[in-house]
């Protein structure tokens, strides 16, 4: 009986022919699962411009709608209930950024190593780190939620939050991070989707739990008369219902990137690489938050007008940070699958490509804010509270947007570096000179200056030698990526 070439038969005289014709007909199973897996988020092939945008786009809006629905957290108790509510609810960001951009970080790590093997076509390591990636977040955040209760009352007092606001800030910070599981695991799961260059099903899924979250907030403060504690019950609910759905998705998911619950256990390998590639970014953002809390200490010291303005001023500023960041972050996946595939030219396009269409995004919304700044920050404050506080608000809307220059390039070369694998660089240099710089100013030029355009300054200073510094180390490492994990 003779076999057929093309049916895939293995009948052949020489038992080394058979062996032979067996790795032929491996390597062809092993060719089309990467082939299936590129078809799926094809980051690999045609337009750099497109496939970039399609990434970064939805990457944006949904920052831009957490961001939203943050900032209804700030309006709606700003409105009904007044300046120290909305000063407590604000004098939290600092706590809050920390935890969560430090396990995003890490969650950046799968998003990493999940790309460069989609590129790489190893679908075994890529279910194994996708289930390693749902226990970190899960068992990283029920431990935060833990130690913050216990934490939330001293880190409060150590920000020198006043005493009008005190109770408030240590109530709704406690309420938050019991909800730590659920945040973290959406950021998490939205990673695992990002690998595969899906940014949109994340985006879906928070606009769904974006409207029951502001809908509950009405509900708990003008409804039920409650204060900050309604707006940390409805955040909370909120981000349940959107980790759920992405974890309902990927359990029914067919692609590459799924979850099976009965595999959910921690791969070693896939720990070490995942906090290899993530720590170092999650370190990075933990940076940006530590020197932060130096600053909004300072701020806590120049009074509630200020405190308050300043809170109205984040909810607006942050709209274009989430496009800054989002260009990273697209250009990390871009970067990351390219690498795998050993495609390095792609990869240094994708680089000009981020920083070009980051810096026309940002810049239009920076410009309408701007414009439209006065009706936008009375919506976060009651009438006879914004003669005092406006002036503050604007004063610093103008310096960070101009930091915001500088942070783009921060975070499109570390997004770029990041996605060869080398996450340690860009974080040494944000500890050194983001975080080494901000405390410097705290401690030794406000003092002096004691002003709020004085603090302020600190930002486009520090953010602009960082570019400078990440610059350097990426023309410094321009031929190393072409042997780095390709």
């Amino acid at each position: 009986m003779q076999g057929n070439e093309n049916t895939g038969n293995i009948l052949h005289i020489s038992p080394d022919g058979a062996i032979l014709k067996m790795k032929s007909i491996q390597k062809a199973g092993n060719d089309m699962k990467a082939q299936k897996m590129q078809r799926e988020m094809d980051m690999l092939h045609g337009g750099i411009v497109g496939n970039l945008l399609m990434l970064a786009l939805p990457l944006a809006m949904t920052g831009i709608l957490q961001q939203l629905f943050n900032a209804a957290d700030v309006a709606v108790v700003g409105s009904y209930v007044g300046k120290h509510a909305m000063g407590a609810v604000g004098s939290n960001s600092p706590i809050v950024n920390l935890l969560v951009n430090f396990f995003v970080g890490i969650s950046l790590g799968a998003n990493i190593l999940i790309s460069q093997h989609i590129g790489k076509g190893s679908l075994d390591i890529i279910r194994k780190a996708v289930h390693t990636s749902v226990i970190i977040a899960l068992s990283g955040g029920l431990l935060m939620a833990v130690a913050g209760q216990f934490a939330a009352a001293p880190v409060i007092a150590a920000l020198g939050v006043p005493d009008t606001e005190y109770d408030m800030a240590v109530l709704y910070l406690r309420i938050y991070l019991a909800g730590l599981p659920v945040i973290l695991l959406y950021n998490f799961e939205s990673a695992l989707f990002r690998s595969m260059g899906d940014t949109r099903t994340p985006l879906l899924a928070l606009a769904g739990s974006g409207i029951v979250n502001v809908a509950l907030n009405l509900f708990f403060v003008r409804g039920l008369h409650m204060s900050v504690e309604g707006v940390a019950i409805a955040t909370v609910v909120s981000n349940t219902l959107s980790s759920g759905i992405l974890f309902l998705l990927l359990c029914k998911s067919k692609q590459t990137v799924r979850i099976e619950p009965r595999k959910l256990r921690v791969d070693g390998e896939s720990l070490r690489e995942i906090l290899r590639l993530g720590l170092p970014a999650g370190i990075q953002g933990m940076v940006f938050s530590l020197a932060n809390i130096c600053v909004q200490s300072a701020i806590n010291s120049l009074g509630t007008d200020i405190l308050a303005a300043s809170s109205a001023a984040y909810n607006l500023e942050a709209f274009t940070y989430c496009i800054i960041n989002s260009f990273g972050q697209a250009c990390t996946t871009m970067v990351g699958q390219n690498c795998g595939a050993g495609k390095i030219d792609r990869c240094r396009k994708a680089l000009g490509i981020s920083l070009l269409s980051g810096g026309l995004s940002f810049g239009t919304v920076a410009v309408l804010i701007l414009v439209f700044s006065h009706p936008l920050l009375m919506l976060f404050m009651k009438k006879e509270d914004s003669a005092a506080v406006l002036d503050y608000s604007l004063i610093r809307l103008h310096y960070i947007f101009f930091a915001h220059i500088f942070s783009l390039f921060v975070e499109v070369l570390s997004g770029y570096l990041r996605g060869f694998g080398m996450s340690a660089v860009p974080a040494a240099c944000s500890l050194v000179f983001i975080c080494g710089t901000r405390i410097v100013w705290v401690y030794e030029v406000f003092p002096k200056l004691h002003s709020f355009a004085g603090l302020m300054t600190v930002y486009p200073v520090s953010l602009g030698i960082t570019a400078l510094v990440i610059a350097a180390a990426c023309f410094l490492f321009r031929k190393q990526p072409a042997t780095v994990r390709a």
